[in-house]
Protein backbone atom coordinates (compact mmCIF):
# COMPACT_ATOMS: atom_id res chain seq x y z
CA UNK A 1 0.00 0.00 0.00
CA UNK A 2 1.40 3.39 -1.06
CA UNK A 3 1.80 5.85 1.79
CA UNK A 4 -0.34 8.98 1.76
CA UNK A 5 2.26 11.75 1.82
CA UNK A 6 1.17 15.20 3.00
CA UNK A 7 3.97 17.74 3.43
CA UNK A 8 4.10 20.76 5.71
CA UNK A 9 6.77 23.23 4.60
CA UNK A 10 8.28 25.29 7.42
CA UNK A 11 10.00 28.60 6.58
CA UNK A 12 11.42 30.57 9.54
CA UNK A 13 12.28 34.18 8.76
CA UNK A 14 13.77 37.18 10.48
CA UNK A 15 14.14 40.53 8.70
CA UNK A 16 14.28 38.82 5.31
CA UNK A 17 11.48 40.78 3.69
CA UNK A 18 13.63 41.40 0.63
CA UNK A 19 14.09 37.68 -0.18
CA UNK A 20 11.47 35.64 1.68
CA UNK A 21 9.03 35.82 -1.25
CA UNK A 22 11.63 34.16 -3.48
CA UNK A 23 11.72 31.25 -1.03
CA UNK A 24 7.92 31.01 -0.87
CA UNK A 25 7.55 31.25 -4.64
CA UNK A 26 10.06 28.42 -5.09
CA UNK A 27 7.68 26.23 -3.07
CA UNK A 28 4.63 27.34 -5.01
CA UNK A 29 6.40 26.45 -8.28
CA UNK A 30 6.94 22.81 -7.27
CA UNK A 31 5.91 20.26 -9.89
CA UNK A 32 4.43 18.10 -7.12
CA UNK A 33 2.65 20.98 -5.39
CA UNK A 34 -0.35 18.72 -4.75
CA UNK A 35 1.72 16.88 -2.13
CA UNK A 36 2.21 20.09 -0.14
CA UNK A 37 -0.49 20.50 2.49
CA UNK A 38 0.62 23.89 3.83
CA UNK A 39 3.42 26.43 3.85
CA UNK A 40 3.99 27.79 7.34
CA UNK A 41 5.92 31.06 7.58
CA UNK A 42 7.20 31.65 11.11
CA UNK A 43 8.21 35.29 11.54
CA UNK A 44 10.70 35.44 14.40
CA UNK A 45 9.95 39.06 15.36
CA UNK A 46 10.90 40.83 12.13
CA UNK A 47 10.89 44.63 12.15
CA UNK A 48 11.53 45.21 8.44
CA UNK A 49 7.94 44.95 7.19
CA UNK A 50 8.08 41.23 6.43
CA UNK A 51 4.54 40.73 7.73
CA UNK A 52 3.05 43.33 5.37
CA UNK A 53 5.01 41.98 2.40
CA UNK A 54 3.75 38.43 2.96
CA UNK A 55 0.18 39.41 3.75
CA UNK A 56 -0.12 41.62 0.69
CA UNK A 57 1.33 39.11 -1.77
CA UNK A 58 -0.24 35.91 -0.44
CA UNK A 59 -3.44 37.05 1.30
CA UNK A 60 -5.60 34.93 -1.04
CA UNK A 61 -3.39 31.85 -1.04
CA UNK A 62 -4.90 29.17 1.17
CA UNK A 63 -1.66 27.19 1.38
CA UNK A 64 0.12 30.00 3.21
CA UNK A 65 -0.09 30.17 6.99
CA UNK A 66 1.66 33.01 8.79
CA UNK A 67 2.75 32.89 12.43
CA UNK A 68 4.28 35.91 14.15
CA UNK A 69 6.30 35.41 17.35
CA UNK A 70 8.70 37.32 19.54
CA UNK A 71 12.34 36.90 18.57
CA UNK A 72 13.76 33.66 19.95
CA UNK A 73 16.05 32.29 17.27
CA UNK A 74 15.73 30.01 14.29
CA UNK A 75 15.36 26.82 16.35
CA UNK A 76 12.34 28.14 18.24
CA UNK A 77 10.83 29.35 14.96
CA UNK A 78 11.28 25.97 13.31
CA UNK A 79 9.87 24.17 16.35
CA UNK A 80 6.77 26.38 16.48
CA UNK A 81 6.18 25.75 12.79
CA UNK A 82 6.62 22.00 13.11
CA UNK A 83 4.46 21.78 16.23
CA UNK A 84 1.65 23.64 14.44
CA UNK A 85 1.90 21.58 11.25
CA UNK A 86 -0.75 19.12 10.05
CA UNK A 87 1.22 17.14 7.47
CA UNK A 88 2.73 13.74 8.17
CA UNK A 89 6.00 14.87 6.54
CA UNK A 90 7.95 18.06 7.22
CA UNK A 91 10.18 19.91 4.77
CA UNK A 92 12.40 22.76 5.93
CA UNK A 93 13.37 25.83 3.93
CA UNK A 94 15.21 28.95 5.09
CA UNK A 95 13.95 32.33 3.94
CA UNK A 96 17.10 33.21 1.98
CA UNK A 97 17.20 29.88 0.11
CA UNK A 98 15.20 28.43 -2.79
CA UNK A 99 14.13 25.02 -4.05
CA UNK A 100 14.46 23.86 -7.63
CA UNK A 101 11.05 23.10 -9.15
CA UNK A 102 11.51 19.31 -9.07
CA UNK A 103 12.74 19.17 -5.45
CA UNK A 104 9.62 17.72 -3.84
CA UNK A 105 8.81 15.55 -6.86
CA UNK A 106 12.15 13.73 -6.78
CA UNK A 107 12.09 13.31 -3.01
CA UNK A 108 8.52 12.03 -2.96
CA UNK A 109 9.30 9.51 -5.73
CA UNK A 110 12.29 8.28 -3.73
CA UNK A 111 10.23 7.95 -0.54
CA UNK A 112 7.54 5.98 -2.39
CA UNK A 113 10.18 3.73 -3.97
CA UNK A 114 11.97 3.16 -0.64
CA UNK A 115 9.34 3.32 2.14
CA UNK A 116 11.95 2.61 4.82
CA UNK A 117 13.20 6.21 4.44
CA UNK A 118 12.45 8.36 7.48
CA UNK A 119 14.66 11.33 6.60
CA UNK A 120 15.91 12.41 3.18
CA UNK A 121 18.31 15.19 2.19
CA UNK A 122 19.86 16.29 -1.09
CA UNK A 123 22.87 18.14 -2.50
CA UNK A 124 22.83 21.91 -2.98
CA UNK A 125 24.35 24.55 -5.28
CA UNK A 126 25.51 21.81 -7.66
CA UNK A 127 28.06 20.63 -5.09
CA UNK A 128 29.10 17.00 -4.84
CA UNK A 129 28.90 15.28 -1.46
CA UNK A 130 32.08 13.61 -0.25
CA UNK A 131 32.55 12.02 3.16
CA UNK A 132 36.31 12.04 3.56
CA UNK A 133 37.51 10.40 0.35
CA UNK A 134 34.19 8.62 -0.25
CA UNK A 135 32.11 10.08 -3.07
CA UNK A 136 28.35 9.76 -2.63
CA UNK A 137 26.84 9.11 -6.08
CA UNK A 138 23.71 7.09 -5.28
CA UNK A 139 21.04 6.92 -2.57
CA UNK A 140 22.98 6.59 0.66
CA UNK A 141 22.05 5.57 4.20
CA UNK A 142 24.20 7.62 6.55
CA UNK A 143 25.69 6.69 9.91
CA UNK A 144 26.51 8.83 12.93
CA UNK A 145 30.21 8.47 12.10
CA UNK A 146 29.52 9.85 8.61
CA UNK A 147 27.88 12.95 10.06
CA UNK A 148 30.78 13.47 12.44
CA UNK A 149 33.18 13.59 9.50
CA UNK A 150 30.95 15.62 7.20
CA UNK A 151 27.70 17.28 8.27
CA UNK A 152 24.99 16.78 5.64
CA UNK A 153 22.53 17.61 4.26
CA UNK A 154 21.91 21.35 4.32
CA UNK A 155 18.78 22.19 6.29
CA UNK A 156 16.68 23.51 3.35
CA UNK A 157 17.00 20.15 1.59
CA UNK A 158 15.61 18.10 4.49
CA UNK A 159 12.30 16.26 4.41
CA UNK A 160 11.37 13.88 7.23
CA UNK A 161 8.47 12.15 8.94
CA UNK A 162 6.69 14.31 11.49
CA UNK A 163 6.69 11.31 13.83
CA UNK A 164 10.42 11.92 14.29
CA UNK A 165 9.93 15.13 16.25
CA UNK A 166 7.05 13.56 18.16
CA UNK A 167 9.48 10.89 19.39
CA UNK A 168 12.83 12.70 19.85
CA UNK A 169 11.76 16.35 19.85
CA UNK A 170 12.74 19.21 17.57
CA UNK A 171 15.72 21.55 17.46
CA UNK A 172 17.55 22.35 20.68
CA UNK A 173 16.51 25.94 21.44
CA UNK A 174 19.28 26.31 24.04
CA UNK A 175 21.98 25.64 21.45
CA UNK A 176 22.68 28.62 19.19
CA UNK A 177 25.49 27.19 17.05
CA UNK A 178 25.66 23.85 15.17
CA UNK A 179 22.08 23.20 16.25
CA UNK A 180 21.29 21.69 12.84
CA UNK A 181 24.05 19.15 13.40
CA UNK A 182 22.80 18.31 16.88
CA UNK A 183 19.29 17.66 15.54
CA UNK A 184 20.54 15.57 12.63
CA UNK A 185 22.76 13.45 14.86
CA UNK A 186 19.78 12.63 17.06
CA UNK A 187 17.73 11.70 13.99
CA UNK A 188 20.53 9.56 12.56
CA UNK A 189 20.93 7.69 15.86
CA UNK A 190 17.26 6.69 15.92
CA UNK A 191 15.90 6.59 12.35
CA UNK A 192 16.72 5.70 8.76
CA UNK A 193 18.69 8.72 7.58
CA UNK A 194 19.17 8.89 3.81
CA UNK A 195 20.76 11.22 1.28
CA UNK A 196 20.14 11.46 -2.47
CA UNK A 197 23.05 13.00 -4.42
CA UNK A 198 21.03 15.35 -6.59
CA UNK A 199 21.34 19.13 -6.28
CA UNK A 200 17.83 20.46 -5.62
CA UNK A 201 18.46 23.57 -3.50
CA UNK A 202 20.04 26.99 -4.02
CA UNK A 203 21.29 28.44 -0.75
CA UNK A 204 22.37 31.79 0.64
CA UNK A 205 22.11 33.89 -2.52
CA UNK A 206 25.72 33.05 -3.37
CA UNK A 207 27.42 33.45 0.04
CA UNK A 208 29.78 30.80 1.38
CA UNK A 209 28.48 28.25 3.87
CA UNK A 210 30.79 29.66 6.56
CA UNK A 211 32.52 32.84 7.62
CA UNK A 212 30.37 35.47 5.92
CA UNK A 213 27.11 36.19 7.69
CA UNK A 214 24.45 34.75 9.96
CA UNK A 215 25.26 32.22 12.65
CA UNK A 216 27.76 30.46 10.39
CA UNK A 217 29.80 33.67 10.29
CA UNK A 218 31.09 33.08 13.83
CA UNK A 219 33.71 30.43 13.13
CA UNK A 220 34.78 29.98 16.75
CA UNK A 221 31.26 29.43 18.04
CA UNK A 222 30.49 27.03 15.18
CA UNK A 223 33.61 25.07 16.09
CA UNK A 224 32.63 24.98 19.77
CA UNK A 225 29.09 23.95 18.85
CA UNK A 226 30.39 21.00 16.85
CA UNK A 227 32.66 19.99 19.75
CA UNK A 228 29.66 20.11 22.06
CA UNK A 229 27.78 17.78 19.72
CA UNK A 230 30.47 15.10 19.71
CA UNK A 231 30.87 15.37 23.48
CA UNK A 232 27.21 14.40 23.69
CA UNK A 233 27.82 11.44 21.39
CA UNK A 234 30.71 10.29 23.58
CA UNK A 235 28.58 10.53 26.72
CA UNK A 236 25.73 8.46 25.30
CA UNK A 237 28.05 5.86 23.80
CA UNK A 238 27.33 6.61 20.14
CA UNK A 239 31.05 7.04 19.43
CA UNK A 240 34.16 5.68 21.15
CA UNK A 241 36.88 7.69 22.86
CA UNK A 242 39.50 7.08 20.17
CA UNK A 243 37.18 8.37 17.45
CA UNK A 244 36.25 11.31 19.66
CA UNK A 245 39.93 12.25 20.13
CA UNK A 246 40.45 12.00 16.36
CA UNK A 247 37.46 14.30 15.80
CA UNK A 248 38.79 16.89 18.23
CA UNK A 249 42.00 17.20 16.18
CA UNK A 250 40.05 17.04 12.92
CA UNK A 251 37.60 19.80 13.93
CA UNK A 252 40.37 22.06 15.17
CA UNK A 253 42.30 21.65 11.92
CA UNK A 254 39.13 22.46 9.97
CA UNK A 255 38.55 25.52 12.16
CA UNK A 256 42.07 26.82 11.50
CA UNK A 257 41.68 26.16 7.77
CA UNK A 258 38.46 28.18 7.65
CA UNK A 259 40.12 31.08 9.47
CA UNK A 260 42.91 31.10 6.89
CA UNK A 261 40.44 30.95 4.00
CA UNK A 262 38.43 33.88 5.40
CA UNK A 263 41.57 35.96 6.02
CA UNK A 264 42.84 35.23 2.52
CA UNK A 265 39.49 36.26 1.01
CA UNK A 266 39.53 39.43 3.13
CA UNK A 267 43.06 40.32 1.98
CA UNK A 268 42.08 39.85 -1.66
CA UNK A 269 39.04 42.06 -1.16
CA UNK A 270 41.16 44.71 0.57
CA UNK A 271 43.72 44.62 -2.25
CA UNK A 272 40.98 45.09 -4.85
CA UNK A 273 39.61 48.07 -2.92
CA UNK A 274 43.09 49.61 -2.76
CA UNK A 275 43.56 49.11 -6.49
CA UNK A 276 40.16 50.64 -7.21
CA UNK A 277 40.85 53.67 -5.01
CA UNK A 278 44.25 54.12 -6.61
CA UNK A 279 42.90 54.43 -10.14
Amino acid sequence: MVENIEISVIIPTYNRGSVVCDAIDSVLKQTFLNYIKEIIIVDDGSIDGTENIINQKYKNNKLIKYIKKTNGGVSSARNIGMNNSIGNWIALLDSDDEWLESKIELQVKEIIKYPEIDFLGTNYNNKELRIGVKRINKLYKASVRDLCIKFFPVTPSMIFRKSIIEIIGGFNEKQKYAEDGEFCLRVCQNFNYYHMPVSLVKTGHGKRSFGESGLSGNLKEMYLGNVKNIKGLLRNGSIGRSFYIFLRFFYYAKYLRRILICKFKWLIKLKRMENTNGT
